[in-house]
């Protein structure tokens, strides 16, 4: 559905000041909860373009889902946007899909399976050292001038499985952000090997009351604990305004 209106007109706007969104996200979110009711009834439903409902809260499974993550490129015609689809189990992701059709790839995992991408079995990196990662980022602060900046698409969660594919080393937010933005992909980056928690090294949980995170950082495993401890002052920072 998302692809076939791809690069056509349809209505775009903003919910708030620098926060897209167009009608094909609405749609497919509509289209969405209908099927994935119809698979598992009983679960809970948490999305980014649906009022929140406190009701799943009680639930013991909750599908967390983004219509479409990286909606900036998707009204620009770019191909960096995905459909983010998770299943919640007790607060841990036990399914995660990605699908990205203008990239023509289709990501999954389920926990203690592993995770793919169009079939193929993923494998983190086994970078140990924090200078050179690989970071996919339009620039980079001085401070972090020993890193490297690689293309990124506008999805956080396609740049999350950068790191679960070895295309990248390192990603990391120091913003308040959504569990429906990171839900699938942190349970690809993981069952891939990847380590992952949010910017000040803490375990991520999902289904919370309020559904959000301070940031997420995803690495290669043997980088995790330098890139907190280089993220550690300024994430202190934020958090304590």
């Amino acid at each position: 559905m998302a692809l076939a209106r791809w690069r056509t007109d349809f209505r775009r706007w903003e919910k708030e000041p620098g926060s897209p969104v167009c009608e094909v996200d609405l749609d497919v979110d509509r289209m969405l909860r209908a099927r994935l009711a119809g698979l598992l009834p009983e679960a809970g439903w948490l999305s980014e373009e649906t009022a929140d409902d406190a009701d799943r809260l009680a639930r013991q499974h909750v599908w967390v889902v983004d219509p479409i993550d990286g909606t900036r490129d998707y009204i620009r015609g770019r191909e960096g946007w995905a459909i983010s689809i998770a299943l919640i189990e007790g607060g841990r992701p036990v399914i995660g899909v990605l699908d990205a059709p203008a990239r023509r790839e289709a990501w999954a995992a389920v926990a203690g399976k592993g995770a793919w991408r169009n079939g193929v079995a993923l494998a983190a990196g086994t970078r140990t050292a924090l200078a050179g990662a690989r970071v996919p980022t339009d620039s980079l602060p001085k401070v972090d001038s020993d890193l490297i900046a690689v293309a990124k698409p506008n999805s956080i969660a396609l740049r999350i499985a950068m790191v679960a594919a070895d295309e990248a080393d390192l990603l990391a937010t120091l913003r308040w952000g959504h569990e429906w933005d990171i839900a699938a992909a942190v349970l690809i980056a993981s069952e891939a090997g990847a380590a992952t928690s949010d910017a000040l090294g803490q375990p991520l949980a999902f289904n919370k009351p309020d559904p959000q995170a301070f940031g997420v950082l995803v690495t290669a495993p043997g980088i995790h604990a330098a890139a907190v401890e280089r993220l550690s002052e300024r994430a202190a920072a934020i958090v304590g305004r």
